[in-house]
């Protein structure tokens, strides 16, 4: 990425973090979902050896660097709702509690308090805006599931801009629709969907989603180049363009990378360092911003949790390491659908064709060889699989799959040299980045409760 005047910027910033303490005036909150330091060393080294880009990922460049601890109320394992009501709020709940404290009184997140205080918001994902951590920043449920009482509360925040993949609260478990959308409608939220609805955004409020008939949990992986989908770069330019034309004094946003915690929890490495690198796009447009404004903006990066406990290792038999990535053109999950449309199908699909698909796919045979001894285990998983119908699913918080596809991936990671200790979270520290007003106050050791209370701190100029 090329940066204007990074070194110009910082220069100013600290300039200015020697004068007397102020308020910054656009504050940029950025949580990558999952995005524990070993993914982040893996999309920096993949972005250093592979892209051969001669700066580092630009969160990597921020002048202020430390790290965070995750821990929730009821487990050293945070999940996203406990994590995401801490990094929202400064409070410590349990798992699957979302904007409460651990007693179910309400708790309010920096996002309440900055609108109060006239800031306009903005809180957007790559996943559902019904999900935890988006969730975080305007409801308070007992448990995370909630999606419709999630969506009215969502509908009632006041929030300027909201946005991510679709709501999960139009129907009721027996199928039935809800009066969600007449909720928004009340409350003057305007609903465009896809990039081709961010032209159309001519309301004070908005809530902007995938196209219609896409997946409600995530707008798609960068890795699958699906065509007509939005993506979280544009997602952040949307939100952006919507708060400096609503609130243009001030205002703040929180983006979310929602995909990483999705890809890590299948353990597809290659799919997660794309989706880092897409939050490196994606933060970009802050600051872009900031550089225009570097006296009167603050950004923070960090992560809810480190999920699947990812770490580089060597490639097993030297076969490619990081570049193998640049041949994997489905992911993990887009691929378990593939395997089981299969299943339901009755053409006739022989081993050759799944050869030559993960030829084309994933580059096994060509640029990743594969053994003999590989080749005749991935042949009978096949058979196991797509013949005799006999095979075990692996089970995620996401996605489920099939005994093949876990193998698949499973060599497609060791020939690249990444490796997973699980496909949950782990209680791995994060890291966190900081530049503008203010950002000195998240150097070193955070927990983090301690995140929002800070930015809070920095706008009331303490």
């Amino acid at each position: 990425m090329k940066l204007r005047n990074f070194l110009s910027a910082v220069a100013l910033a600290a300039t200015v973090w020697g004068a007397a303490a102020q308020s910054p005036k656009y504050i940029f909150y950025y949580i990558g979902d999952g995005m524990g330091m070993g993914p982040v060393m893996a999309a920096e080294t993949y972005n250093r050896t592979i892209l051969k880009n001669d700066k580092p990922l630009l969160m990597m460049q921020f002048p202020v660097t430390g790290w965070c601890a995750t821990y929730s109320a009821s487990s050293d394992i945070t999940d996203s709702a406990a994590a995401g009501t801490a990094l929202s709020t400064g409070t410590k709940t349990k798992n699957s509690m979302l904007g409460m404290a651990p007693d179910t009184s309400a708790v309010y997140s920096v996002a309440v308090d900055l609108s109060k205080m006239g800031y306009g918001v903005g809180v957007a994902t790559s996943v559902a805006p019904d999900d935890a951590t988006p969730g975080a920043f305007y409801a308070h449920v007992p448990n995370r599931s909630m999606y419709y009482e999630i969506g009215t509360q969502m509908a009632e925040s006041g929030y300027q801009f909201l946005a991510g993949a679709g709501l999960r609260g139009l129907k009721t478990k027996d199928g039935k629709d809800t009066d969600l959308l007449t909720r928004f409608a009340a409350e003057n939220v305007q609903i465009v969907r896809g990039p081709e609805g961010i032209k159309e955004i001519n309301s004070d409020r908005v809530l902007l989603l995938n196209p219609e008939g896409t997946k409600e949990w995530n707008i798609g992986y960068t890795i699958d180049s699906i065509a007509g989908v939005l993506t979280l770069p544009d997602i952040a330019k949307a939100c952006l363009n919507q708060l400096e034309r609503t609130s243009p004094d001030r205002f703040f946003m929180m983006i979310e990378g929602g995909n990483i915690d999705h890809a890590l929890h299948a353990n597809d490495g290659g799919a997660a360092i794309k989706e880092i690198l897409n939050f490196n796009e994606a933060l970009a447009v802050a600051f872009n911003f900031y550089e225009q404004h570097p006296d009167e903006t603050l950004i923070v990066v960090t992560a809810d949790h480190d999920t699947g406990g990812m770490a580089m290792i060597k490639p097993t038999g030297a076969k490619g390491g990081l570049a193998n990535i640049d041949y994997q053109k489905v992911s993990k999950e887009q691929f378990s659908e593939y395997c089981k449309s299969l299943l339901h199908t009755r053409m006739v699909y022989k081993w050759q064709d799944m050869r030559d698909y993960l030829e084309e796919n994933l580059g096994f045979f060509t640029h990743i060889k594969i053994s003999d001894e590989q080749e005749a285990r991935l042949e009978k998983l096949f058979n196991d699989t797509f013949e005799l119908r006999n095979s075990a699913d692996q089970e995620t918080l996401y996605a489920n799959f099939n005994a093949f596809a876990v193998e698949v991936f499973q060599m497609f990671n060791d020939a690249t040299g990444l490796a997973f200790t699980t496909t949950s979270h782990s209680g791995n520290p994060v890291p966190v980045f900081a530049v503008g007003v203010g950002a000195e106050k998240f150097k070193a050791y955070n927990n983090n409760i301690g995140i929002p209370t800070a930015i809070l701190r920095t706008v009331e100029g303490k």
